[in-house]
């Protein structure tokens, strides 16, 4: 019963605040929520030595976008554990036994390491977000991940390393679709793009043209990343998707059911240090970014 009234209560707070639509989405979600569940697929349980994670890509756009003749594979789909990246992050680090964190390295773009990753428990741990952000963009560019993640290999003994990258998350780096974020800010809004599509201020089809340029942005740097690493088997892979429309939902949101949220590709391949990619000089370490800095990136793409 305790469920049901909060339910119940959050579908009047919807209708007083911004109509029947946000109803509809908010019912569709509490039944995809509470009605139905989608059996995951434990990151840690998975046979990999590289884990490559494009933020919010969902399976059918990767396999769109992959040209089949490129040195990236279309591979098949696996179930995220999570429909949102703290959720993602819950399940996977901290689900995982503590011998297999201590001999496994980090890098990531996504700033909500700061609250759900716990680096001493990790071999590595390289938050690129503390300085690489770029306010003008309101995301890191891809290349600060792909210069971190072929240091990090080069540099630690690691029988795993996981590499996020923040594309295809808006916002667009190449388009514009959605404004520049302050690091600030981060986390602390919804996202205009999920909110102009569903108001109709912009549609489907465009928006799924700047979604397929953003992640076409960051695929170079992936292969980069792959002839500059040493890896028996390196999976490409996504955190969680985005709902376009689909029952009636947008972007992401955790505890949902829903396929375009939760499938994502699990593209496997090799990758092996050619030694081509000289790396830039070591960016000096940066300490404890202050929380309020840690939300105003989080608003920034959308996740508060």
């Amino acid at each position: 019963m305790d469920r049901v009234s909060d339910v119940v209560g959050e579908a009047v707070r919807n209708l007083r605040g911004a109509g029947f639509g946000a109803v509809r989405e908010f019912l569709s979600r509490s039944y995809r929520r509470y009605g139905r569940g989608l059996s995951a697929d434990p990151v840690f349980d998975a046979d990999w030595d590289l884990l490559v994670v494009l933020d919010a890509c969902r399976a059918d756009l990767w396999a769109e976008v992959v040209d089949p003749d490129s040195v990236l594979p279309v591979g098949t789909t696996r179930v995220s554990p999570g429909g949102t990246s703290t959720e993602w992050l819950k399940a996977t680090f901290g689900e995982a036994r503590p011998e297999r964190l201590s001999s496994t390295g980090y890098v990531t773009a996504n700033p909500y390491s700061a609250d759900h990753v716990d680096g001493a428990a990790l071999g590595h741990l390289r938050e690129v977000w503390r300085d690489a952000w770029d306010d003008d963009l309101g995301t890191v560019r891809p290349r600060a991940v792909t210069d971190a993640a072929i240091r990090a290999g080069r540099e630690h003994d690691l029988d795993r390393l996981v590499v996020h990258y923040m594309q295809p998350h808006f916002p667009s780096i190449v388009d514009g679709r959605d404004d520049g974020v302050e690091l600030e800010a981060f986390g602390d809004e919804p996202l205009s793009v999920w909110e102009d599509l569903r108001f109709g201020r912009c549609s489907r089809a465009e928006v799924w043209r700047a979604y397929r340029a953003n992640l076409r942005a960051v695929l170079p740097e992936v292969e980069l990343l792959l002839s500059n690493i040493d890896a028996d088997r390196a999976v490409i892979t996504a955190d969680h998707g985005n709902a376009v429309g689909e029952r009636g939902l947008y972007g992401h949101a955790a505890g949902l059911a829903l396929r375009p949220l939760r499938e994502v590709p699990w593209a496997v391949t090799t990758a092996a240090d050619t030694g081509s990619h000289e790396l830039p000089a070591a960016a000096a370490a940066v300490g404890e970014t202050a929380s309020a800095e840690v939300a105003a990136r989080l608003e920034r793409l959308g996740y508060r």
